[in-house]
């Protein structure tokens, strides 16, 4: 009976299974990796939070809440957006005009902004944290907050919610002090009010002290004077939300503030979200894109190995008569048999690993937790179809040469390994390893996210010459590594002579190892670099004699009272925040974030408290119109003393000052240097984050905040930096795991594979020892070459990379590294070691 190819390939899976096992685990590995990242690109895609405060109100309108930067013309034109690091807002104004849109009843400028409770004695207020969250009264109309006594507010009062005067013993007439942006200031209680279900349906469920002020001193409280943020529309009866939505943006047109309406109003009041899509998009759109390539590299390894372990069998057929095209059919149907099951079932633990993700992040604070996971066909889809593209494409290629092969020599060059990789394929190998020393250079020549960017394209660029000229390099590391060898007995010479004679088999085996160490040293290790520098350069550049922080933030008049301490020299509050910076040119512009140090007080006064470590102009010039920056930002932007840098203010306020300093401590203390009152008006809370103070004492300092020195100021600051080591490590683990089980696998395939000659070495009289043994040391011999490379490209990466960052090399603890090569050697000994006993058993 004539079998078919179909069948043949159905015959070929159910009596060699282990020879499909692995090609069935890589593309399973495969599906799981990339449906996981789909799922979160998908969910940062389509993210969306649905509204709670303004949950009643059928329109909201607001600035845009990001800018953008736009590259290309024509049909390349393209518009990325940036979300803003602080609130964007509008002309209080226009809520006039926006109530006089058809079909509107009324239109209400809303405030929210932090207030802080006071030590004054009697007039204090009891709030846990030392903060309230305070609104204009107009916003009970659309949030449900309503008076139990008292009246509406109007200037120099205040509403407080029943909570909160019940803990204060506060009455309708009192006076409580409370501090805003405008200061500290004494206000009469002119009602307390119970606070709508809308105020306090909050992620937590407890929205905390809520206080409100009259709508006319609202924005000067807040510290933006005619300023709102967000304009909240209510409709008539009758009138439809998305018509009354297009009538807004008629009244509002030429404005540049967007209308909301739907889930569109919960981003508007949860700016997080915005911050939340680049997170997602970053681990599912730029992680995800590399853990694919892996993914498909690493799979077409297997499935080739696979393919070419069958060269005898192939060969066989073509000695019997069967055609080119059969055995291409053969291939291809064994692909079509293997890769849709494994693509399905990996999908279920890719969604699992999703929601695993998602929730952590989470429970991090990096996504709002009204955020849902969004789980559809289409990544799920995009993974299997990839195995099967993968499969089918790896088995051509891999088929081709057995399947043209002449069928008089099908048999004798089976029987024989190829001393060299095609040329085509040595020519790309070589074009890779060309491109991945010229991109070295590159990065080692920029700064900031162009050395990251370029970075990247080093370590995939040397992957992929290792994949590529794999034989060569495996066949010259075993020479090399084998010396040693040759003294340690007979088993491990044969180790040696082995992998020298079979370079394509020890090349398929350590490619996975190497991938699995350079990706998982780059990840982690750039993180401890970054980390490194950054602590030492905090610890470095504080040189005040006590800091002191209050997460509520600090008094609005710290830096004055501390200075007016018994013994103090200088004291000096910052405000922490963040600004956007173009940098780049053409296809390459974007913008970068740069973490932002208002100061209150002089350069002169800054430099007793703080050691930016100058390098090139003076702080004694740092004012209105003058900012100091970081090398390293200097760099990206192309920017020095004298000129002036285009920047973004944490609302989106675009500005140029002047540059007058440029220093070398950028890293861990702020990138841009400014003074306090350029940020005023510009961030939501107006109270200083930081109060650093030379002189005098703990003790006369601890009614401002927690006070500490230098040193432990050093260690919260790490703390605060778990997020991104989280982010890094989990991305780390996820790559390297894939990769470290992709080269168990392929260790097991080729161990299984060599049963036959295993058997041989019982039959002429080796013992079980020394079978074991020589197994042993090509394993150490694989481990020890991978983890040699794998550290080679990581080192060609972290290197340039970090001395165009930090400056400085790359910092890796002996610990970590430590744990990667035992996991290395652990894992291939492992592999070698199970199945040979298993191999060996019938030889026993």
């Amino acid at each position: 009976m004539k079998l078919l190819p179909n069948g043949l390939a159905r015959a070929a899976v159910r009596f060699k299974p282990a020879s499909f096992a692995g090609t069935f685990v890589a593309l399973l590995m495969a599906a799981l990796i990339v449906s996981a990242c789909g799922i979160l690109l998908e969910t940062g895609l389509r993210a969306s939070v649905p509204p709670k405060r303004y949950a009643n109100a059928p329109v909201v309108a607001a600035a845009d809440q990001n800018k953008y930067v736009v590259t290309g013309s024509g049909e390349d034109r393209e518009k990325e957006a940036t979300p803003l690091p602080d609130t964007a807002r509008m002309d209080a104004g226009l809520a006039a005009k926006a109530a006089g849109a058809p079909g509107a009843a009324t239109a209400v400028a809303d405030f929210t902004f932090p207030v802080r409770a006071t030590d004054a004695g009697a007039r204090a207020l009891n709030v846990p944290g030392g903060v309230l969250t305070a609104h204009g009264w107009g916003s009970h109309t659309f949030t449900g907050t309503s008076l139990t006594t008292g009246s509406a507010p109007r200037e120099g009062e205040v509403v407080l919610d029943a909570g909160t005067a019940r803990a204060a013993h506060a009455a309708v007439g009192d006076t409580v002090v409370l501090e805003t942006a405008a200061g500290r200031q004494d206000f009469r209680v002119a009602g307390v009010a119970e606070a709508g279900p809308v105020e306090t349906a909050r992620d937590s469920g407890d929205a905390g002290a809520l206080t409100w002020f009259a709508d006319t001193q609202a924005p000067m409280l807040a510290g933006h004077p005619g300023k709102a943020d967000a304009v909240v529309v209510l409709a008539e009866d009758g009138t439809d939300a998305d018509a009354l939505a297009g009538a807004v943006k008629q009244a509002l047109a030429g404005s540049g503030v967007q209308v909301h309406t739907g889930d569109d109003r919960g981003a508007v009041e949860d700016p997080g979200l915005g911050y939340a899509k680049v997170t997602l998009f970053g681990i599912g759109g730029s992680f995800g894109g590399i853990a694919a390539i892996v993914a498909v590299f690493t799979a077409a390894g297997t499935v080739a190995l696979s393919v070419g372990q069958r060269a005898r069998e192939f060969a066989l057929l073509r000695a019997v008569g069967a055609t080119p095209r059969q055995v291409r059919r053969a291939v291809a149907s064994e692909a079509l048999l293997v890769a849709p099951l494994a693509g399905i079932i990996g999908c279920l633990p890719g969604i699992g690993l999703a929601h695993w993700w998602f929730g952590q992040l989470q429970d991090r604070g990096a996504i709002p937790r009204a955020v849902d996971l969004h789980v559809s066909g289409l990544p799920l889809l995009a993974a299997v179809v990839m195995g099967l593209l993968t499969a089918l494409g790896a088995g051509w290629m891999a088929g081709r040469r057995p399947a043209k092969i002449k069928p008089g020599q099908a048999l004798s060059d089976a029987s024989v390994e190829r001393l060299r990789p095609g040329l085509v394929r040595t020519l790309l190998g070589v074009g890779a390893l060309v491109g991945g020393t010229i991109l070295t250079g590159v990065s080692a020549r920029s700064a900031g996210d162009d050395a990251a960017g370029a970075a990247l394209g080093v370590v995939m660029l040397f992957m992929l010459a290792v994949g590529l000229l794999g034989p060569l390099v495996a066949r010259l590391c075993a020479g090399l590594f084998g010396l040693p060898l040759r003294g340690a007995g007979p088993s491990a010479e044969l180790a040696a002579a082995n992998s020298r004679t079979n370079a394509r088999r020890l090349a398929s085996a350590i490619t996975p190892i190497v991938l699995a160490v350079a990706f998982s040293s780059t990840l982690v290790f750039m993180h401890t670099s970054e980390n490194h520098a950054a602590d030492k350069q905090l610890r470095a550049g504080i040189t005040a004699d006590h800091v002191v922080t209050d997460p509520a933030g600090l008094p609005v008049d710290a830096a004055a009272r501390a200075a007016r301490a018994p013994g103090v020299e200088a004291a000096v509050g910052l405000l922490n925040t963040q600004v956007l910076v173009p940098t780049g040119s053409g296809e390459f512009k974007s913008l970068q974030g740069a973490a932002t140090q208002g100061v209150t007080g002089s350069g002169a006064e800054l430099a007793k408290v703080q050691d930016l470590d100058v390098r090139d102009g003076s702080l004694d010039r740092l004012g209105e119109g003058r900012i100091a920056i970081g090398k390293t930002l200097a760099t990206s932007a192309d920017a020095g003393v004298g000129d002036r840098l285009p920047l973004y203010l944490p609302d989106g306020t675009e500005v140029s000052p002047e540059i007058v300093a440029v220093y070398g401590r950028g890293l861990g203390l702020a990138t841009v240097t400014m003074d306090r009152a350029s940020l005023a008006g510009h961030v939501t809370s107006g109270f200083d984050s930081t109060l650093l103070v030379r002189g005098g004492s703990e003790k006369s300092l601890t009614a401002l905040g927690e006070v500490t020195d230098a040193s432990g100021y050093a260690t919260e600051q790490n703390r605060d930096a778990k997020l991104g080591a989280w982010m890094n490590n989990t991305m780390a683990a996820v790559l390297g795991g894939f990769a470290a089980v992709a080269a168990v696998n392929t260790l097991v395939m080729t161990v299984l594979d060599r049963r036959r000659e295993l058997g041989m070495l019982r039959l002429v009289g080796s013992t079980r020892r020394q079978v074991m043994t020589m197994l042993r040391w090509e394993g150490l011999l694989v481990a020890v070459v991978g983890l040699v490379l794998g550290s080679a490209i990581a080192a060609a990466t972290l290197i340039p990379m970090m001395s165009g960052v930090t400056g400085d090399m790359p910092y890796v603890p002996p610990l970590v590294y430590g744990c990667f090569a035992v996991a290395a050697g652990g894992l291939a000994l492992l592999a070698v070691t199970l199945p040979a006993r298993a191999a060996l058993r019938r030889w026993s």
